[in-house]
């Protein structure tokens, strides 16, 4: 399933960087993506764009995650060619990404 299917985003740059907020929809949702989108996975599915460091924070209380992507926007909106060089379409782009509708169980691995 895609993430889109559990969550919102929303997405903006903070100079060189992406700032990416990912909200769960419910509560099982959250427990879903705080399980499956770690900062490794995040960082090898935009590895492709070049980007640096990736950094994740909690927030339960909102079932949300804080995504930093370092040094992803080649070099800031002032100075960037990127088409997106404010970071708006990240969101859009990390809730395409596929994950597992339920945890697997041990003896399905």
């Amino acid at each position: 399933m895609k993430l889109k299917e559990l969550a919102f985003a929303r997405s903006s740059d903070k100079g060189n960087h992406v700032d990416i907020g990912l909200f769960a929809y419910t509560e099982e949702g959250y427990r879903l993506i705080e399980r499956q989108i770690t900062a490794e996975r995040v960082a090898a599915y935009f590895a492709p764009l070049g980007i640096g460091a990736v950094e994740r924070y909690e927030v339960p209380t909102i079932w949300a995650l804080k995504f930093v992507i370092r040094n992803a926007l080649d070099g800031g909106a002032s100075r960037s060619i990127r088409a997106d060089n404010q970071g708006k379409t990240w969101s859009g782009a990390l809730l395409r990404m596929e994950i597992e509708p339920r945890p697997c169980e041990k003896n399905e691995r």
